[in-house]
């Protein structure tokens, strides 16, 4: 319930809605929707979906009210986490898909508060869970902290960022997923390059690239970026060598979907990274057309996505640079 009415009360106030607009707009007593927003009153799913239109969420947030056998399974899960079942698991793992999802619609600052919670209910469930679906709760409690360590990152939360990362990477290579290793180590490049430590940018993706287990699209994308941060130091002959590696995986990532923990990871994506390496080779025109090819493709809930304004900057550059 708490997670709920903090995700709308922000998502609220990135829509420009006091309390009593959202009321008004949506027609809904205001005691009502106030005690929801307070998390003194569980949401209908009807109020639910009001509101998520009204911030125009797409379902995300919607997608964050479990219903009422979720909510029950999840609290016995809680309380007693030795019992945690696969109910529990597709619960939270549907928790985190919305998540996810709202990444794309509102600010990350919105959406940290509430994840950073998930992350710490999920670990102390997991540090009691038992049975054959301690694994399937493992990967989501990685998933979750790698998704706040993303989310932290963006608003330059560094420290907290890298021991969040840091949490994701060794729960995945305990039960042994590469993907979900990958990506952790791949959103430690990101850290790196909104640090602007370019060596930073080179070894963390590189390291995601070849790690054991990785998506032909994670590393087609890391191999990518690690390229562009050995130019940006000036190897510009290793880069050119490591570009050349992930063009021969260009059909191999296009032929198979990207994982579901990397869902976005598609071909027109992949034309963002693109983008940032010939940018950081100065090609300018092969950057520009990139980035724009790229940013038109995404989907029309992440067009006006915050992680998106890196890339907008960069097109912005490497136009200005031709």
């Amino acid at each position: 319930m708490s997670d709920f009415a903090d995700l709308a009360r922000r998502a609220l106030r990135d829509s420009g809605y006091s309390m009593g607009a959202a009321a008004r707009a949506i027609n809904y007593d205001l005691a009502y929707l106030s005690r929801v927003l307070n998390g003194k009153q569980q949401p209908s799913l009807k109020l639910a979906e009001a509101l998520d239109r009204l911030v125009g969420a797409g379902g995300a947030l919607f997608a964050v009210v479990l219903n009422d056998d979720d909510r029950s399974r999840v609290a016995r899960s809680t309380a007693q986490p030795s019992r945690v079942d696969a109910g529990t698991v597709d619960a939270l793992s549907r928790v985190l898909a919305a998540y996810r999802r709202l990444d794309d619609v509102l600010s990350p600052d919105s959406v940290i508060p509430a994840t950073l919670m998930h992350v710490g209910d999920v670990t102390r469930m997991l540090k009691g869970a038992r049975g054959r679906h301690r694994e399937e709760l493992t990967a989501v409690a990685s998933e979750f902290a790698q998704f706040a360590g993303w989310m932290l990152a963006q608003v330059r939360r560094d420290d907290e960022a890298v021991l969040l990362l840091t949490q994701a990477l060794e729960l995945a290579d305990v039960i042994e997923d590469g993907t979900l290793a990958a990506q952790a180590l791949n959103f430690r490049g990101y850290l790196a390059r909104r640090q602007g430590r370019h060596q930073g940018v080179a070894r963390w993706y590189s390291a995601a690239a070849h790690t054991p287990g990785a998506h032909p699209a994670q590393q087609l994308g890391d191999l990518l970026q690690s390229a562009a941060g050995l130019a940006a130091l000036g190897e510009v002959d290793q880069a050119l060598r490591v570009a050349e590696r992930a063009e021969r995986l260009s059909d191999l990532a296009a032929a198979v979907p990207p994982p579901e923990t990397a869902y976005w990871l598609t071909p027109e994506f992949n034309r963002l990274n693109m983008g940032l390496c010939t940018l950081e080779l100065r090609r300018y025109d092969e950057a520009a057309d990139h980035f724009s090819a790229g940013l038109v493709a995404l989907p029309a809930d992440q067009q006006g996505a915050a992680w998106t304004q890196e890339h907008r900057e960069a097109l912005r550059r490497a136009v200005e640079a031709r």
